[in-house]
């Protein structure tokens, strides 16, 4: 297997999953549900991952990347079919349920792949490159959701969509012999308690700052769809909001080897997250297309470096042979952000509206990067 066959592998199955998350908000809408049931649907994604992620971790280490890549890939096309079988808000949250479950087992393993590729001096260029391609799945995703529905209605989307995920599955099985396992585990190093890697205070920070950052990018990615049906907003127009948050995210990882060579990951990081909080305070007060496309590249730039950097850094800073764990550990601390966020979130937007839900994320994002400047200055 070659990088490019990794680069292939995360743009089929990342545009799947962004378009799934827009497409399912407006589906919910079409169908009735208030920002309580959106909420609930947005932790449907999360609930397998929280639970799941660890295992996840150990499975890579321990036997390899390649069954749960090709079986998370798969499960995510089967995932994405059950709403155009079944198009009603239960099929809605069952799709969401088994994308999410069917997910975590690709994304640990492909990021242990990518670690386990990489030279300790090709690490911070290699996640970068990873993270170009994630940006432009993201980009692409809200673009087939939008103009999908448009063109096609919201079941026949989820049919194109599902076709996606094959594509890696593919790519897998043609490439298994070649794809390498990881180091093998010593029976010592296998029996560490999970405790361990909380309580390694940079490990702690990082997994913290994660889960920040992947609530500010999930809760955008479904509160923005419910923002911009308010004021009117078409769904290809939405889409096209949404793909510049994803465009920014390309632009400053492709630049983010130079930037930390000048500014280091955590300060990097730390910036990353008070510019997000500056633009999640401001978002709910625009409502023109054009300025919400400006907004969603200024927060595309923030939060767009965060998750490379928060990987660079668990992987980096990973026992050693514990590199899938740690990751899965990190899954497990955002996808249970995941969860109960979205749930709080929602119950406050139907209680008050979308502007609470803006600025608690905004006070979480800053939050985020308090806690990673404690840790330089420790």
């Amino acid at each position: 297997m070659t990088i490019y066959h990794i680069f292939i592998i995360t743009l089929c199955n990342m545009a799947s999953l962004r378009a799934s998350k827009v497409l399912v908000t407006l589906f919910a809408i079409e169908l009735g549900a208030n920002p309580f049931g959106i909420g609930v649907l947005v932790a449907m994604y999360s609930v397998f991952p929280m639970l799941l992620a660890l295992h996840a971790g150990r499975l890579s280490d321990r036997f390899g990347v390649v069954v749960p890549m090709t079986l998370g890939s798969f499960g995510a096309a089967c995932g994405l079919l059950v709403p155009y079988l079944f198009p009603v808000l239960p099929g809605l949250y069952a799709s969401a349920a088994a994308i999410g479950a069917s997910f975590v087992f690709y994304h640990v393993s492909i990021q242990n792949l990518m670690g386990i590729l990489s030279a300790p001096h090709e690490r911070t260029r290699n996640f970068a490159s990873y993270s170009l391609m994630l940006s432009v799945g993201g980009f692409l995703g809200p673009l087939i959701a939008g103009f999908g529905i448009d063109a096609l209605g919201h079941a026949r989307t989820y049919l194109v969509l599902a076709a996606l995920p094959l594509v890696p599955v593919v790519i897998l099985l043609a490439t298994a012999g070649r794809i390498p396992r990881p180091r093998a585990q010593r029976a010592e190093e296998g029996a560490k308690k999970l405790g361990d890697l909380w309580r390694n205070a940079p490990l702690r920070r990082v997994f913290i700052t994660s889960g920040v950052v992947l609530t500010g990018i999930d809760l955008y990615q479904f509160y923005m769809p419910i923002h911009g049906h308010s004021v009117g907003l078409s769904a290809s127009v939405i889409g096209v909001v949404l793909s510049m948050f994803a465009a920014a995210g390309f632009v400053v990882r492709a630049v983010i080897p130079a930037l930390v060579r000048k500014a280091g990951e955590e300060t990097l990081l730390t910036y990353a997250l008070l510019l997000g909080a500056a633009t999640y305070l401001a978002m709910p007060f625009f409502s023109s297309a054009w300025l919400l496309g400006m907004m969603s590249f200024m927060l595309g730039l923030g939060l767009g470096c965060g998750q490379p950097l928060s990987m660079m850094l668990t992987f980096s800073r990973s026992p050693s042979g514990r590199s899938g764990e740690a990751l899965g550990m990190r899954l497990a601390v955002n996808n249970f952000t995941h969860v109960v966020v979205p749930l709080v979130f929602g119950t406050v937007g139907t209680a008050f509206g979308l502007l609470p839900v803006f600025w608690i994320n905004a006070a979480l994002l800053a939050g985020g990067g308090y806690v990673m400047r404690g840790g330089q200055r420790t």
